[in-house]
């Protein structure tokens, strides 16, 4: 899957919570229906965004690799 990404967050080396935490503080940074990213090293991650998207409304688009490989998991805005 390829999505157009409006803003990348860079949490690598970030523990659980602060993936969620940090994508929280910033969904707002991108207008509705954007892409926000979220790059990853924390496997916990995997399974708190698309959870943390079901409890807020917003869509988890899945998981795309960044360039050096890492996870980054993508969410639209939806509200």
């Amino acid at each position: 899957m390829t999505a157009d990404v409006d803003l990348e967050l860079d949490c690598r080396g970030l523990r659980c919570p602060m993936p969620v935490i940090e994508l929280a503080r910033r969904i707002g940074d991108v207008a509705l229906g954007g892409v926000l990213a979220v790059a990853v090293t924390d496997v916990a991650a995997r399974t708190d965004v698309p959870a943390w998207c079901r409890m807020r409304g917003q869509t988890y688009l899945g998981e795309q690799p960044a360039e050096d490989g890492t996870p980054r998991l993508l969410v639209r805005r939806e509200s």
